[in-house]
């Protein structure tokens, strides 16, 4: 196929591999390069012949990518990444900092908007497919409550987050929604319910040698924006054990949007997912949001993006006559 889109992915983790496998499933695109900031001769690509580059030289490659995927995580490595490449680059990246999503959408906007590129910024599942369901939920039934619930299931981000934390070795995060809550969410009663009585945050956590067991606890379940408002647990456990027990990445969760019409109808609209890899899922969703960055950037439409602002369609490979006969 000509004229494929090139990709280009920083990061080569658990999220950059499934970029990398999802861009394999796209005909109409092509991986150019792989950015690291480890020694590039260790990392293996998946894809032959793709070759891998220190991200300090990434801006010799400002002619051969059309698209950088950005695969790094969101507490320490896209607040820093997203706005500098952002300046160089068309981009896409799943920050998942809810509640630093405004400042990040600025910073990254006045970059892109600098170099003239389009950045698609916090699209995955939640934030990004999550949220089109909250707002459809919301503009559909105006009178009404929203409820997220996310889990049983692994969350990349929050394990990252610990993952950073001093005297940590390696860790995993695990987000179990509180089923008490899903059946009231869906019931139609409306319940009022706190961040604590919708899910509970399970740590399992690989101490670094001589750190304080805890001390790690406590920066763990203070942490801002992550556990400070969760019920959370920690429990220390070996390496061996971690990488026996709790090496899968499930993960998934609803949107159930409760609410009335007319003089009080009940109605429900409910979003779900169940999925067997969420670093795999998460990056095909990004694949899928590069697509729409190029076709946005080669019409003018720049600065930063989020999933609010990205036509359903310009997703598709299909065009727009063949979405109507077959999909609409």
């Amino acid at each position: 196929m000509n004229d494929k889109i090139r990709i280009g992915i920083v990061g080569h983790g658990n999220l950059g591999r499934g970029v990398e496998a999802s861009i394999t499933q796209n005909p109409d695109m092509k991986l150019v390069g792989i950015f690291t900031r480890r020694n590039p001769v260790d990392i293996k690509p998946l894809t032959a012949g793709v070759s891998v580059h220190a991200l300090a030289d990434v801006a010799n490659f400002r002619k051969d990518i059309d698209v950088m995927i950005l695969c790094g995580g969101s507490k320490s490595d896209l607040p820093e990444q997203g706005p500098a490449l952002a300046a160089l680059f068309n981009t896409v990246d799943s920050f998942d900092t809810h509640a630093k999503i405004p400042e990040y959408f600025d910073a990254v906007d006045k970059a892109a908007r600098s170099g003239g590129y389009t950045a698609m910024i916090a699209m995955g599942w939640d934030p990004g497919l999550f949220s089109i369901n909250r707002l459809y939920g919301e503009a559909v039934l105006p009178k009404g409550d929203t409820y997220s619930f996310w889990g049983y299931g692994v969350s990349q981000g929050h394990s990252d987050a610990i993952r950073r934390v001093p005297g940590v070795k390696n860790a995993v995060q695990y987000t179990v929604p509180l089923e008490k809550a899903m059946e009231l969410a869906r019931s139609g009663s409306r319940p009022k319910l706190t961040t604590r009585e919708k899910h509970l945050r399970d740590c399992y956590v690989v101490l670094a040698e001589g750190a304080d067991a805890a001390a790690v606890t406590q920066a763990i379940v203070t942490m801002p924006d992550y556990f400070v408002d969760y019920d959370t647990k920690v429990t220390f456990i070996s390496e061996d054990e971690l990488k026996s027990k709790h090496s899968a990445m499930p993960h998934g969760g609803f949107v159930i949007r409760s609410g009335v019409t007319g003089q009080g109808t009940a109605q429900t609209l409910e979003f779900r997912l169940a999925l067997g890899s969420n670093p795999e899922f998460t990056a095909s969703t990004l694949v899928a949001y590069a697509r729409a960055a190029i076709r946005m950037n080669r019409k003018g439409d720049t600065g930063a993006k989020t999933a609010f602002d990205v036509a359903p369609g310009l997703l598709s490979p299909k065009g727009a006559a063949e979405l109507r006969k077959e999909l609409l």
